[in-house]
Order: C-alpha cells, then sequence, then structure tokens
C-alpha cells in the first residue's frame, strides 16, 4: 500500500483530493498540510510513498519542496497547480504528473495509475535487478527519466545510504533504492561479502588487509580506496578470502 501526503493551502481543493484517494483502497493518506513548510518537515518526518502537492502555497511552493529534498528522498510527487508556466521545472524534478485545477475525474484517476505503476517500478526486488544462477547479476539505476544498467561483477564496494544503498563501480556511483541488508541476502557470497554494517565490498577488490588490536581491520581496495570491517564480520571476511585464494 502507497501511504500519500495532501499538501494544499486551500481546504476546499485539499478535501476533493481527499475524496477521490478514499476511493483508492491502495493509497492510505497519512497526512495533510497546508504550507510549504510543514509540508517539507512532514515528507522528511513520515517519508511517504506519494505526495500530492499544490504549487502555489505560501512559505515555499510546491516546487521548493521537492527541490530541498535530495533525490533520494523525494517521494513520487503529483503537482497540482492552476499554473501551466510550472511544466519544465516539475518535469526537471521528476514528478509523476501535473494536474492543472480544477482537476477531472478522469485525468485525476490517470495519474493515480501511474504512480500506480511508477510505484511498482522503484519496488521491484531488488531496484529491478537481474538476476543468474539465483544471485544478482546487473542492476537497474533510474536517473529521471533515463535507465543506467550496471553489472554486479563492476561494482567494487556497496556502502548504506540510509534506507538506500551507494553503488561503487569504476570511479562512479550509483544509488539503488535498496536497503544494504536486502543487497546482502542478493548478491553472490563468493563474490561479496559484508564487512561492515554500512559497507559490502567484492571480494577479488581486496588488494591489503590490516588487523588492528581491537580484532577489527582495514581494508585497502585495488583502487586505493579504505574500509573498515569490524569484528562483527571479520571471522566471515578472512573465511571468503580464504575460500577465494584456494579456488583460485
Amino acid at each position: 500500500m502507497m501511504r500519500a501526503l495532501v499538501i494544499d493551502d486551500e481546504p476546499l481543493a485539499r478535501a476533493g483530493v481527499l475524496a477521490r484517494l478514499r476511493q483508492c483502497p491502495d493509497i492510505d493518506v497519512v497526512a495533510e498540510y497546508g504550507d510549504g513548510p510543514a509540508a517539507l518537515a512532514g515528507i522528511r518526518d513520515a517519508r511517504p510513498d506519494l505526495v500530492f502537492l499544490d504549487v502555489d502555497m505560501p512559505g515555499l511552493n510546491g516546487l521548493d519542496v521537492l527541490a530541498a529534498l535530495p533525490p533520494a528522498e523525494r517521494p513520487l510527487a503529483v503537482l497540482l497547480t492552476a499554473y501551466e508556466q510550472f511544466a519544465v521545472q516539475a518535469f526537471a524534478l521528476d514528478v509523476v504528473d501535473y494536474l492543472l485545477k480544477p482537476v477531472e475525474d478522469e485525468r485525476f484517476a490517470e495519474a493515480v495509475a501511474r504512480t500506480r505503476q511508477a510505484w511498482r517500478f522503484r519496488h521491484q526486488a531488488p531496484e529491478a535487478a537481474q538476476r543468474h544462477g539465483g544471485y544478482l547479476s546487473r542492476f537497474t539505476v533510474r536517473y529521471g527519466s533515463r535507465l543506467v544498467f550496471v553489472d554486479a561483477g563492476d561494482v567494487d564496494w556497496i556502502d548504506a545510504a540510509g534506507d538506500y544503498a551507494t553503488l561503487h563501480a569504476a570511479g562512479r556511483e550509483y544509488l539503488v533504492r535498496t536497503p544494504l541488508h536486502r543487497l546482502a541476502e542478493s548478491l553472490d557470497p563468493a563474490a561479496f561479502v559484508r564487512v561492515h554494517r554500512s559497507a559490502i565490498v567484492r571480494l577479488d577488490r581486496v588488494a591489503e588487509l590490516r588487523t588492528l588490536g581491537n580484532r577489527d581491520a582495514v581494508l585497502r581496495l585495488r583502487d586505493g580506496t579504505p574500509l573498515r570491517a569490524s569484528r562483527t564480520y571479520i571471522d566471515a571476511l578472512l573465511a571468503a578470502l580464504e575460500r577465494q585464494r584456494t579456488a583460485a
């Protein structure tokens, strides 16, 4: 089920959106707001899947609210406005749809259908991944309207980014909307191992391991990247490195 916020400074407009959403059993409206600053705080706090967001509001307009959020933290957004001139800015922020007031029922239903499709895309597990032999073999990362494909074999290491994760591959970074713990379960353990609660490393990228007095360790990857391995994961890491050595 999608968790949604309805944000509009006009109470009647808000009521109209709420009435329509009550007919959508897969959308749960968790809060409503009447100005931009409150909406921004509400999005950061509630982390909704979806917002229906007015453009012209006091304090911060709807576009300012979305722009204030890092791309990875922006919910799916349907903008509501009486003005057409904001459309270019809106789609630069990757909104799902842009509805002109007064909104017709058919047009609203079309916007909801688009949000459902976009939500399903975001929640393919993991990250629209392609699998080989039961393990993750490729990521599909979305950049606005573009899709970028990253082979798992090109990934050097992965670190946590809140509820998401960042792939580090050939000097570039790719944000995926999948928690690190889910990636750890999906990657081939013969190739990848978790070394910290916030990091996964590809074993054949490890060039050096230096143990510390508290049973932690410092890894150096082939590209020079230093990573800390915590005592919680050190035994599994050493065993995986030994298996890789004997298999070579």
